[in-house]
């Protein structure tokens, strides 16, 4: 049999949606190539580059024409957001394809010592590193949207261990593994699409933290908890379901809880701010990345 390998260069912010197309009309999964090189031994901080490519492979066969129609639209849909380069198509034969996809999934290092890692690929570490393990194709949350890497970021800064922690919009559970393995003691997940669900238990389990980790295919307030239960929430979802959840959100922290706020747009910062102030949240610290931010939070 014979293959077609699809690729598209995009910006970093849409790499995850562009996997979601590819992973839901390619074969077996995505890769996803990042050009940038960095020596951490000399202290320095992994670059984010301009572009990633984002490939996928589809068998040329009677659903051939189909798939790529699908593919084709949504990447036109994007380009409509903005503008990217048009996919490129090669033609590869039957033995090549696997380890085509492979070689392109490589390790990514996010802030001093988070590393997400592919299960097949071998990282030297270095003596600090958490590695954070997933499999390909696993495009609600795979590090590289900017929103992801920050709320990371804030996670290695903001961990001190045996936090309770709840993660609102868990996609594939990226930021609870990270939290569990820097220390956090437990994570509740929430995540309404049943798919990134089921993605998340698998990472747990790849991970070595689903006996940490609980994900449920809901979202709040259909979860029972008391107020100040938890010690951490997380949300990396979007303004408009932080804002309409925000007091749910809010209400299962404790006294001098920390929240993380992220897949929110410069644009609409501030009316999060005005939703959570008045719950009693201050906003301490907030990162910026192209239009994203993200917040460092304490509720009094």
């Amino acid at each position: 049999m014979k293959w077609l390998e699809l690729c598209v260069d995009v910006p970093p912010e849409f790499v995850e949606p562009i996997s979601h197309i590819f992973y839901k009309y390619g074969y077996g999964g995505v890769s996803i190539e990042s050009p940038a090189d960095f020596n951490p031994d000399e202290g320095e901080v992994a670059p984010v580059p301009e572009t990633f490519s984002v490939r996928t492979y589809i068998p040329k066969d009677d659903s051939t024409d189909e798939r790529r129609a699908n593919i084709e639209i949504g990447v036109k849909l994007i380009n409509h957001l903005h503008p990217i380069e048009p996919l490129k198509e090669t033609e590869i034969k039957d033995e090549d394809w696997e380890t085509n996809w492979k070689q392109y999934f490589h390790p990514i290092r996010v802030g001093r010592k988070l590393v997400i890692c592919p299960t097949w690929q071998e990282h030297a570490s270095l003596r600090d590193d958490v590695i954070i393990f997933l499999d390909p194709g696993m495009a609600f949350g795979t590090g590289h949207h900017p929103t992801t890497r920050m709320c990371m970021e804030l996670l290695e800064d903001t961990i001190v261990g045996g936090e309770k922690i709840i993660d609102l919009g868990c996609g594939s559970g990226i930021l609870s593994v990270t939290a569990v393995k820097l220390g956090a003691l437990s994570s509740i997940g929430f995540e309404i699409e049943s798919n990134a669900s089921k993605v998340a238990k698998e990472n747990c389990v790849l991970n070595a933290v689903d006996e940490s980790v609980e994900v449920f295919n809901s979202t709040l307030p259909d979860y029972r908890y008391s107020e100040g239960d938890f010690d951490l929430a997380l949300a990396n979802i979007s303004a408009k379901v932080i804002i309409e959840l925000a007091d749910h959100l809010t209400k299962g922290l404790r006294s001098g809880g920390k929240l993380i706020l992220s897949g929110v747009l410069e644009n609409a910062l501030e009316d999060v701010r005005d939703v959570f102030e008045p719950l009693g949240v201050v906003f301490e610290k907030v990162m910026t990345d192209s239009d994203w931010t993200a917040v460092l939070a304490t509720k009094k």
